[in-house]
């Protein structure tokens, strides 16, 4: 019998390429697991409370981004969060039986207050500081075993196992699974000027970016600062683009290495090479979306089949939550 699988996106409108690998790993978790994937729309509303009138643009976005890519709803099901009423009946039961201090502990949760407080955004509500437990109730209204995450992830998850566990102990019912999880050993993109890809940073490029757009964004990459001229030897470890060169040109990587400590090919040949190789990637999900923007629709269809499926499956859950709960 296969696992069962729970992961999401906050919509933040179109994707960038350093989301492609955690959508990779997707595309391959459908094919071994029972897998559903949500738009997480209540969660966009922790941090943009008060930056709403986007939010279904960026859902449709996102969802094009997500099928593009090949997540398909004929093996997974592909639906948005606020459209499964479930999830927020679920969370607020959860919310009655959770210590607080088990939400306060949470370790980004000051942090994160500090950081938008800093850019003049007071985010300490709790909306945010239940964040978390509206994760668990995602994870758990699905009776999902198995969870995508990163390291960073992981604190949020074992919160996730300690709410199903004292909810299972107090009402004497294993309703809900402890689900494990699945550490992906994604590689980490870093946006064109080094630092972490955010489209807040201006330094992202996305998955449905076109030729010319890749030559523009490769352009301007950091590279080694100590190579001045074309022939000086060069360091790939310290250039963006030779990190680039290991994901999308895993072929010729030795030689480029080679060629760049030997001074044998210069910074804006090393690019050229690099947009062409990227554009290769990338050019079928930008062919794919084409299509798919023309049937808005068939998109519909698949957001209104996803909703019911999951409805159905988070309905089995709460049915079996009342029960045990007498309520």
């Amino acid at each position: 019998m296969k696992g069962r699988i729970l992961s999401g996106m906050r919509p933040t409108g179109r994707l960038h390429i350093g989301h492609l690998s955690v959508l990779e790993n997707w595309v391959k978790l459908q094919e071994e697991y029972e897998t559903f994937f949500m738009v997480a729309d209540w969660h966009a509303l922790t941090t943009a409370f008060d930056e709403t009138e986007e939010i279904k643009n960026k859902i449709w976005d996102m969802l094009l981004d997500w099928l593009s890519v090949g997540i398909d709803p004929e093996k997974s099901v592909v639906f948005v969060q606020s459209h499964v009423k479930e999830h927020a009946e679920l969370h607020l039961l959860f919310s009655m039986i959770t210590p607080l201090s088990w939400l306060e502990r949470c370790p980004t949760y000051k942090d994160q207050v500090q950081q938008f407080g800093e850019r003049g955004k007071d985010i300490s509500t709790y909306g945010f500081l239940g964040y978390p437990l509206l994760q668990a109730a995602d994870i758990l209204i699905y009776r999902a075993d198995t969870v995508p995450v990163g390291e960073d992830q992981l604190p949020h998850l074992e919160l996730c196992r300690e709410v199903a566990r004292r909810f299972n102990y107090l009402y004497n019912a294993k309703v809900f699974p402890e689900p494990q999880a699945k550490l992906a050993k994604l590689p980490l993109l870093p946006g064109i000027d080094g630092r972490k890809m955010s489209k807040s940073y201006n330094n992202d490029i996305s998955i449905t970016a076109d030729f010319d757009e890749i030559s523009s964004r490769v352009r301007q990459m950091i590279t080694d600062p100590q190579r001045i001229h074309k022939n000086d030897p060069g360091n790939p470890e310290v250039c963006t683009v030779y990190l680039y060169h290991k994901i999308y040109n895993p072929d010729e990587l030795e030689e480029i290495e080679a060629n760049c400590r030997g001074g044998k090919i210069g910074c804006v040949a090393c690019k050229k090479k690099l947009a062409v190789k990227m554009d290769e990637a990338l050019g079928p999900i930008r062919e794919r979306r084409k299509e798919l923007e023309k049937k808005p629709q068939l998109i519909e269809d698949i957001i209104a089949d996803g909703a019911e499926k999951a409805r159905k499956e988070a309905s089995k859950t709460m049915e079996k939550v009342r029960e045990v709960m007498r309520i």
